[in-house]
């Protein structure tokens, strides 16, 4: 009967679990720790900072140079949309000039496939061959991270019931014992066996919980979710 909800709690601990699984440094946790006691409390709230980066790959303008001083100031901690390895050097550069000279992540929505493209996420669910859907996803990992890509926004992993929402095929369908086990191929294949090497990429299991529960199928909406409608859900 709970099925829904173990799946979503099982795929929200997923990532996590992968990253805590290897083995920790204690050089490096010492070297962040010593980081985070010289942070000023605008840099620590600065790492919870954003920005699409499509204005830093275009023409000069008042937003673009507003953008460079933050960064500058370690104000920036992750840019979207900022791909391709000349480009991503172009704007760590700026962060190399901050005070604490911590890097930023480069994130994009690598949904299936980077440069070569895979059957939509639906689609590779149709397959029930998560051995494929793994490789797709690391192929497209091995691609991104070449450009200069941390992090994706991948895999989708709500459960749709409604097929007027837009976002069905980004994720792999109704079924929640499916959706899990793809889940897990999908992060598996983006972050690798060692999260961190060149051919691997952050994955991120989206979205927060009953977001597909949407409302009449509009994205961004409302979503009514009771535990009365939880059990329905999970049946």
């Amino acid at each position: 009967m709970y099925s829904l909800r173990f799946s979503i709690i099982f795929l929200a601990l997923l990532v996590s679990h992968q990253v805590n699984a290897q083995k920790q440094n204690p050089t490096i946790l010492h070297k962040v720790n010593l980081l985070i006691k010289r942070m000023t409390l605008e840099e620590k709230v600065g790492q919870l900072n954003q920005y699409s980066g499509k204005v830093m790959t275009g023409p000069a303008n008042e937003k673009k140079n507003d953008l460079q001083v933050e960064i500058k100031n370690g104000w920036v901690g992750s840019m979207l949309n900022v791909k391709g390895a000349k480009n991503t050097r172009e704007v760590q550069s700026l962060a190399m000039q901050s005070r604490l000279k911590i890097p930023l992540l480069f994130s994009l929505d690598v949904i299936h496939g980077y440069q070569t493209t895979f059957p939509i996420p639906l689609a590779e669910a149709a397959s029930w061959d998560m051995s494929e859907i793994r490789l797709s996803a690391h192929l497209a990992a091995r691609e991104a991270a070449a450009s200069g890509i941390h992090w994706t926004f991948a895999p989708m992993v709500d459960i749709s019931r409604d097929p007027r929402w837009g976002r069905v095929m980004e994720g792999a369908g109704e079924d929640p014992y499916l959706g899990s086990c793809i889940a897990e191929a999908r992060v598996k294949g983006f972050q690798g066996e060692h999260l961190g090497s060149t051919d691997a990429v952050m994955a991120t299991a989206k979205h927060f919980a009953a977001y597909g529960a949407v409302t009449a199928g509009r994205d961004y909406s409302a979503v009514e979710m009771s535990d009365h409608e939880w059990k329905f859900r999970s049946q």
